[in-house]
């Protein structure tokens, strides 16, 4: 009988800790590709399931003392918001807005439990609704949502290879101790080529840029920083309440938390730039 080999890479590649992250990676970026070229509901049912999911994770790592009141108000606020989203109700997504954090605040217990639930809240909101209003953006529309996860995957994917390819100082040590500044600066420039990439891609196939190669380049080099920066959030959360994964949900990922974290931190940036410009349109017309 052949002896086994290394532990880890009994029984093949697949079922090596790197071939299952690979294949869970493989599956989760078909679902998002494809829940956003179907766009409308497939788009906002997807995230609004990663969101339920996060939010679980979140309660998970927070523990707050009055757990299911709270969980209650993100699980309601989640389905009321992305329906309104994904039905066109602006007004009452706004309402639901205001609603749901105030369930939080009433019934959240003490007060370290309703802030860190009300972070939890915007967190899980954001990623419930952004990808649908990015997708549904009459000059954003697939393309944008495409250059979120170009941006997003390509600094991620970049910044790990090159960061333990040369190594070096490390970016924030007492927070994420594997990162470096040349898996930063790796990420950084293969985030921004990889979302200017997508925008040029979609020039091709007839969508109108809505800004100049100079300011898309900017922006997409500003979501990469913004990106990581959120992935040091998730990892400095994680850290203070002493946990090392958000769940298990994703095999070889570790919890949809662990997963969303540089999303979530882009789409937020896209948000308040879409909010920026819809502002300074209305000022300019008024």
């Amino acid at each position: 009988m052949p002896a086994p080999g290394p532990r880890g890479e009994e029984g093949g590649f697949l079922r090596s800790e790197t071939g299952v992250r690979l294949l869970s990676a493989l599956v989760l970026v078909a679902l998002a590709l494809g829940t956003a070229w179907l766009g409308g509901y497939a788009t906002g049912l997807f995230w609004l399931l990663a969101a339920t999911a996060a939010a679980r994770e979140w309660l998970d790592v927070t523990k707050p003392e009055r757990r299911e009141p709270i969980w209650a108000a993100m699980f309601m606020g989640l389905i009321a918001l992305a329906t309104s989203v994904m039905i066109a109700a602006p007004e009452a997504a706004l309402l639901w807005l205001v609603l749901f954090p105030a369930g939080i605040l009433v019934f959240g217990g003490r007060w370290r439990d309703r802030l860190w639930s009300l972070l939890g809240f915007a967190v899980v909101v954001i990623l419930a609704t952004a990808p649908s209003i990015v997708r549904e953006h009459p000059a954003l529309g697939l393309t944008g949502l495409l250059w979120i996860f170009a941006v997003v995957w390509g600094t991620d994917v970049a910044a790990y290879f090159t960061g333990r390819a040369l190594g070096g100082p490390k970016l924030a040590p007492r927070i994420s101790p594997g990162k470096t500044w040349s898996g930063f600066f790796g990420g950084l420039v293969v985030g921004t080529l990889a979302g200017a990439l997508v925008v040029a891609a979609g020039e091709a196939l007839g969508w109108e840029r809505p800004l100049g190669w100079t300011a898309i380049v900017v922006l997409t080099a500003v979501a990469s920083v913004i990106g990581q920066a959120g992935d040091l959030a998730e990892s400095k959360l994680k850290r203070h309440f002493n946990v090392k994964d958000s769940s298990r949900l994703i095999p070889g990922h570790g919890g949809v938390l662990d997963r969303i974290d540089a999303f979530v931190a882009v789409c937020a940036f896209v948000l308040l730039s879409l909010g920026i410009a819809t502002l300074a349109g209305g000022s300019a017309t008024g």
